[in-house]
């Protein structure tokens, strides 16, 4: 994992977690170490069971999977979020976006392939 300041993180399920990856993720996320982190979890669990059992599943059905690959750009990180809250819309922007590359392929083709165009202007230039 590349080093990245605090403000620059964002909160993720670990995908190398124990148990659904919270307490990984939230040590990530704060820059403790995951044992003790899990260690804090378990003494309020041990305590407070019936309150921290449901925040745990809570936590771990709103939390976002980490990203299989390091977010690069913010372009990425948009995508991503974008797919972890609705894969259909994310998909549909796929589809736009290729689309539009399809469009235009299609326009430089058919310009090029016209029978007035003139090729031996263009490759003397």
């Amino acid at each position: 994992m590349t080093y990245q300041t605090r403000e620059s993180r964002k909160l993720y399920r670990s995908r190398n977690g124990v148990i659904f990856g919270v307490c990984r993720g939230v040590a990530e996320y704060m820059g403790f170490d995951v044992f003790w982190t899990r260690v804090a979890a378990l003494a309020v669990l041990f305590f407070v069971w019936p309150v921290l059992g449901w925040v745990y599943v809570l936590a771990a059905l709103l939390m976002k999977p980490e990203p299989v690959i390091p977010l690069t750009s913010e372009e990425d990180s948009e995508f991503y979020d974008s797919y972890t809250r609705s894969r259909t819309m994310a998909l549909h922007r796929l589809k736009r976006t290729f689309d539009a590359l399809d469009r235009r392929i299609q326009r430089m083709e058919s310009i090029v392939t016209a029978r007035d165009y003139d090729w031996d202007r263009r490759l003397s230039e």
